[in-house]
């Protein structure tokens, strides 16, 4: 791919009570898109609260493009339901990463930025980029747009790529 500036592990931990779908629960999936990048994690079956646990990754050229994600609940005999969608930046992070964050060895968890809740994102909470054994990882809760309820956990993790021009 040209122009890569590196990977973007996006760990998809958890859904939160997400919407009913069908008579009491939902199977839900999550998928996660950027520019013409598409993702999907497994189904979780019967759950409005699913541990999906996975991470998929995403090339990353353009850092000012925005992530959807979008959850769906799996129907056999009909289309798929959606259940609701959360678009997120990932600026701060980059930006985190280009500033760099030597000299941070001997301090696991020191925070180095902050995201705060605003109308343009849709953090349900303040969202720490924090140095974790060894790496720069932000963990996020979003709040899902066009829906009743729910919430996706996730953690967002930078992957360098040796030869990669202008990665931070």
């Amino acid at each position: 791919m040209e122009n890569m500036l590196g990977l973007l592990r996006i760990h998809i931990q958890r859904g939160v009570n997400l919407a009913v779908r069908d008579m009491r629960s939902s199977d839900p999936y999550l998928i996660v898109k950027m520019g013409k990048q598409k993702l999907k994690t497994r189904v979780v079956k019967k759950s409005l609260n699913p541990e999906w646990n996975e991470q998929l990754t995403l090339s990353i050229v353009d850092p000012d493009l925005p992530i959807l994600v979008s959850v769906y609940d799996k129907d056999t005999f009909s289309f798929d339901d959606k259940m609701g969608d959360a678009q997120f930046e990932i600026g701060p992070f980059f930006k985190a990463m280009k500033t760099g964050f030597q000299g941070l060895q001997d301090q696991d968890g020191a925070i180095i930025s902050k995201v705060q809740v605003n109308k343009q994102n849709c953090l349900a909470e303040e969202s720490c980029i924090i140095y974790s054994k060894g790496k720069l990882v932000q963990n996020m809760v979003l709040r899902l747009r066009n829906v009743e309820c729910g919430e996706v956990e996730l953690q967002l993790q930078w992957i360098d790529i040796p030869s990669s021009k202008g990665r931070p």
